[in-house]
């Protein structure tokens, strides 16, 4: 079995993304065309299909470092913001947009609500984690079928 910290993480997002689209386990809002992903970001994103792509890797993220909360995740996708003259500062991502991709992977049965010792957050269920394996092998299996060629 592959895991799936084996696969490059920019194949496994980008055919998670693409799956999460087709299986419709997450939907966009309608506000999501026109926002920011933060306060340091200048423009919205370029991508149409966005949304998917951020839960992939918040999906992966979370299968990677187990109870993820809101914060966390906030600070993974902040960045540095550029302000003029003045030093760059750090600013976190939009809570509102994670939260609600977290909310989603939760109503779609991906991810759960659980405290691990003081540390509370969202893990992956068991079938957060088929999925994701699923995703894994077949990338495992081209990459190994155009290793051999």
């Amino acid at each position: 079995m592959t895991h799936i910290l084996a696969i490059r993480a920019g194949e496994l997002i980008q055919k998670a993304s693409e799956e999460l689209q087709k299986q419709k386990l997450v939907q966009p809002p309608e506000w999501s065309q026109f926002v920011k992903t933060g306060r340091h970001k200048e423009r919205t994103p370029d991508l149409d299909d966005w949304w998917y792509t951020r839960a992939a890797a918040i999906l992966r993220r979370i299968a990677k470092l187990g109870p993820v909360g809101t914060q966390k995740l906030r600070t993974k996708y902040g960045g540095k913001k550029r302000r003029g003259y003045q030093p760059e500062k750090f600013f976190p991502a939009s809570g509102s947009i994670i939260r609600k991709i977290l909310q989603q992977l939760e109503k779609s049965k991906l991810i759960k609500q659980t405290t691990k010792g003081v540390h509370k957050g969202r893990v992956l269920t068991p079938e957060g984690q088929a999925f994701l394996d699923k995703i894994a092998v077949q990338l495992a299996k081209k990459a190994h079928k155009e290793k051999t060629e």
